[in-house]
């Protein structure tokens, strides 16, 4: 992207082209120029070109920047969601038609201004949570992050489009977790509305009575502004609920509940169980006290999904492709979806009645809290170890995602930070059908930075931070100590809170030091051979500073850091002594990518 784009945040794109910095043509110049660097990711099925979204930019030249509210705002789409003029394929070449009316929710987005650049690759027929279930000539979808990994699915170029800044917002969709677990694997939002808040019309069905339209976005405060505008009433789709009315948002002090000890599963993961219980810390400051409730009805009702006769509205809307040609199915989409063929009318009746039961014992939590937080995913895991375990692992995805749309609940992916591999992972809010904004509401409070993988890029720097008082010290740190690391900790115990992601000035360089563990670097200034390198700022009480001093080690101490703004931090910087025996990791971009790539 060139410096004339450096975000695509919706506010900063719509504030461009009211000072006539931007233009509508100009931005898709330059992200279809983006996205030809970013081919081996495995990305779009169908990407526009430049005469498709002629019509679009046409349009747009009839309005001003604010009489339309996504005036020019670039979004993709999954690929089992009509875009009229774009093949629909669903991953399945023999499936492909040409639609020639929108979806609904795309035609609410396109009447609103936006653009829809591309249809997103995904998980043949949105059957997996994975992102590698695509054939040739599209692919596995790879993380944004680290291509060794799974992107998550189905939805997942939808994610992995938003994360690299190719899209400002995207589409998905989310029958068990479609929506939610590629948010978590790329640094995002994810929106997993109500069951039947946005219309499914023009959606290519996984299982229609569980179906249901998502949003990836870079915040909640933008996932909550699409949800907005898409949510046009639909006379012509049988499974839209009206909104009630009188929403009640969440009280200043809730109740937040927790699975059991022994209902979290990380797979081993200690990263991600230490992401969780920041999440749990972070959601305390906010006003939230934590409950721990048995979730173990909701557990059995996520079995539900896969184990009963639910498969059989996957066989139902593919049934015609897989009888006449079912050598155009991937082996493993198949062989999920053939299930669904030996389900009976006793079974379906039988499920039904498990699963009303189960979601009376669901319910009760309701009494007990306001909003619920789990994991969004116990791991993520590599590409290779789906492809030797695809069935097992992608079952072990949906452990916290399954159950939603079977018990009717609203629910929300929140990033929760990185762990020590330098990949994100996720913690999902939820709460009873139509309590979207409310959910929204708190995950802007949860995780209020710019998100995917180009946040902690130099060129999309975040809003300015609220200013300081006279109790708190804003602290910049650059190691050990960024989130998900191993020394995060010391500041999540004295309730510093995250601002930003940013970078300093271009006159600093890093060193890992001698001794540990844990390792840390030694960040030394070198106004001749210095470079920009990424930090966090966190936000401390400041009668918790001193003891956070009293801890750190020689040769590192607290001194003024320059930022690439101009600011400068209260931040760790290194003595020149310490430097025997240290390696140059300048390099690398980072501490975060030097344990990466090493």
């Amino acid at each position: 992207m060139t410096d004339s784009i450096p975000r695509l945040d919706i506010p900063f794109l719509l504030d461009a082209y009211r000072a006539g910095t931007l233009t509508p043509g100009k931005l898709v110049d330059d992200l279809l120029e983006r996205a030809a660097r970013y081919q081996d990711r495995n990305i779009w099925i169908h990407l526009a070109t430049r005469q498709e979204l002629a019509p679009y930019l046409e349009r747009l030249a009839g309005y001003q920047p604010d009489e339309l509210p996504l005036y020019g705002i670039p979004f993709a789409v999954k690929d089992n969601i009509d875009v009229a003029g774009m093949p629909t394929t669903a991953a399945c070449e023999a499936f492909r038609y040409h639609p020639e009316e929108h979806a609904t929710v795309v035609g609410a987005l396109v009447e609103a201004g936006a653009i829809p650049v591309g249809k997103t690759n995904l998980d043949q027929f949105a059957t997996g949570l994975v992102g590698t279930r695509s054939p040739d000539p599209w692919g596995a979808c790879r993380n944004s992050f680290n291509p060794d990994y799974i992107s998550g699915g189905s939805s997942s170029g939808s994610a992995v489009a938003v994360a690299l800044g190719l899209a400002s917002f995207s589409l998905g969709t989310d029958t068990a977790g479609s929506g939610r677990v590629p948010a978590a694997f790329n640094n995002l939002i994810g929106l997993k509305p109500t069951l039947g808040r946005l219309s499914v019309q023009g959606v290519v069905p996984a299982c229609q009575t569980l179906d249901c339209v998502s949003v990836f976005a870079r915040d909640a405060d933008q996932a909550q502004r699409i949800l907005a505008i898409a949510a046009v009433p639909d006379e012509n789709d049988p499974w839209q609920r009206p909104v009630p009315v009188g929403g009640i948002p969440l009280p200043a002090r809730f109740r937040f509940g927790i699975p059991q000890p022994e209902q979290l599963t990380f797979d081993g993961d200690e990263g991600a169980a230490a992401l969780f219980r920041q999440s749990i810390d972070h959601l305390k400051l906010l006003g939230g006290e934590p409950v721990t409730v048995d979730i173990e009805p909701m557990l059995s009702a996520a079995r539900l999904l896969y184990e009963g006769p639910w498969v059989a509205e996957r066989y139902l809307a593919t049934r015609n492709l897989i009888e006449s040609q079912p050598e155009s199915l991937l082996e493993v989409t198949r062989g999920i979806i053939s299930q669904g063929i030996q389900a009976g009318a006793v079974d379906a009746f039988a499920a039904r009645y498990r699963l009303q039961a189960l979601k009376k014992q669901a319910d009760r939590v309701w009494q007990q809290v306001d909003v619920m937080l789990t994991p969004t995913t116990p791991t993520i895991y590599t590409r290779e170890q789906v492809e030797a375990e695809p069935v097992s692992l992608n079952s072990r995805l949906g452990t916290y995602t399954n159950f939603m749309n079977l018990l009717d609940y609203a629910a929300v992916a929140v990033p929760a930070g990185f762990a020590g591999d330098g990949l994100p992972r996720g913690s999902t809010l939820f709460a009873p059908a139509f309590q979207d904004e409310a959910l929204l509401a708190l995950a802007a409070r949860l995780h209020p930075l710019a998100t995917g993988r180009t946040g902690a890029l130099p060129d999309t720097l975040n809003s300015p931070a609220p200013a300081a008082d006279t109790r708190t010290i804003d602290v910049l740190v650059c190691g050990a100590h960024l989130a998900g690391l191993p020394l995060n900790h010391q500041l999540i115990e004295r309730q510093a809170v995250l601002l930003e992601a940013t970078h300093t000035a271009s006159c600093y360089r890093m060193y890992r030091l001698a001794g540990g563990p844990p390792e840390r670097p030694g960040l030394i200034r070198d106004q001749e051979c210095g470079v920009a390198l990424p930090v966090e700022i966190w936000r401390m009480p400041t009668d918790r500073f001193g003891s956070f001093v009293a801890g750190i080690p020689e040769p590192l101490g607290i001194g003024k850091v320059e930022l690439a703004d101009g600011r400068r931090v209260c931040g760790f910087i290194c003595e020149p002594i310490g430097l025997a025996g240290a390696e140059d990791v300048t390099e690398y971009g980072g501490w975060r990518s030097f344990i990466t790539q090493r």
